[in-house]
């Protein structure tokens, strides 16, 4: 019914396209019509036309503002956070964790000698915060205490601060010095008696006159070890924790025995020839004195981080410009020609200098 009210003119438009699709699949037609429609799509795509085209697309505004919707986007943030949620993620970083390239990594680093140095530095780096702390304690108390004696005993306030040590800082490095000295001294008596005990064959303990020769052998210990140091770094242990040191160093040893000796009249003296530094201008005993010496701060401070000093590289210089040889002849001013006479000024001959 329907075909009966089409127009004659379509019906037979139709018959004809009909007729013509089913010569054309018959003779394979439209197969060739496919394949080449399909490589005029080819050839037009990869032209140059058509990359600048798209080259022009994505260098243009329209991917990135595309990009940007994409990542404001809450469907696109709600993706990726159920994404690293996943249990996909966890298992992708256990395998990357365990392959032998991260331990490669982790090898490496260990192994630099910046990390290396940091490790080796974090016990000496602690015992050397804990001596700056006492240290600065003992400088203040070097002020305070001089201060307090010298109201006492009526003497003159000091005008000016110094760099003198006080008698609180001396104290504390000797008595570290002499615990370190004790220590030595106690190991290697031991030693000794243990040895005379086994081989005396007595049994009666240690042999007459061990103590007076003990206490001889301990004030050479003492003088060698003060001497030694001395001579070497003009410092001991003790006064390098507490941060101070002799004002010169190596000390000669002459000097340096010199030094020990008056250190040990001020001992025997029960302490007055430490009075100079006390109540002295340049806060000088007995020993600095007989040695020439003076005993000042040692101003110490902390190592810098081995990644401190890194700096940017400077960037390299400009190569110099090369000039042709007939650039640079053509821009070189002409020479002078000496035959020509020299301008005059005036009636009065060649110009004369301004004053």
């Amino acid at each position: 019914m329907a075909e009966e009210n089409t127009p004659i003119a379509a019906r037979i438009l139709g018959a004809g396209a009909r007729g013509a699709g089913a010569v054309g699949r018959a003779t394979g037609i439209d197969k060739a019509v496919e394949i080449a429609a399909e490589e005029a799509i080819v050839s037009a795509v990869e032209s140059e036309a058509v990359e600048r085209a798209i080259a022009r697309v994505l260098e243009g505004p329209v991917i990135e503002e595309a990009v940007q919707g994409a990542l404001d986007s809450a469907a696109v943030k709600k993706a990726i956070l159920e994404t690293l949620d996943s249990e996909l993620v966890d298992e992708v970083w256990k395998r990357l964790l365990a392959g032998p390239q991260v331990q490669q990594m982790v090898e490496r680093v260990a192994e630099a000698p910046e990390v290396r140095a940091a490790i080796a530095s974090q016990g000496v780096g602690l015992l050397g915060d804990i001596g700056r702390t006492i240290a600065k304690l003992a400088r203040d108390l070097d002020d305070t205490v001089e201060r307090i004696l010298r109201r006492i005993f009526f003497r003159r306030r000091r005008p000016l601060p110094t760099n003198r040590a006080g008698v609180v800082t001396r104290g504390v490095a000797f008595g570290i010095d002499a615990v370190i000295i004790n220590l030595f001294f106690t190991v290697l008596a031991g030693a000794v008696t243990f040895v005379v005990t086994i081989f005396g064959g007595s049994g009666n303990g240690v042999p007459k006159g061990a103590l007076a020769a003990g206490s001889f052998i301990w004030l050479m210990v003492v003088a060698a070890y003060l001497v030694v140091f001395w001579g070497l770094a003009g410092q001991t242990p003790g006064m390098r924790f507490m941060g101070i040191r002799l004002n010169q160093r190596p000390l000669p040893l002459g000097r340096a025995v010199r030094r020990a000796i008056g250190l040990g009249l001020s001992v025997i003296t029960f302490g007055i020839g430490f009075l100079g530094v006390i109540f002295g201008e340049s806060r000088r005993g007995w020993a600095d004195r007989m040695g020439h010496t003076e005993v000042i701060y040692d101003e110490r401070r902390p190592a810098p981080a081995p990644w401190s000093t890194l700096t940017e590289p400077e960037p390299a210089a400009p190569p110099a410009a090369v000039v042709e040889p007939a650039v640079a002849a053509a821009a070189a001013p002409p020479p002078e020609d000496s035959s020509k006479p020299a301008p005059q000024s005036g009636s009065a001959g060649p110009a004369a200098p301004a004053a």
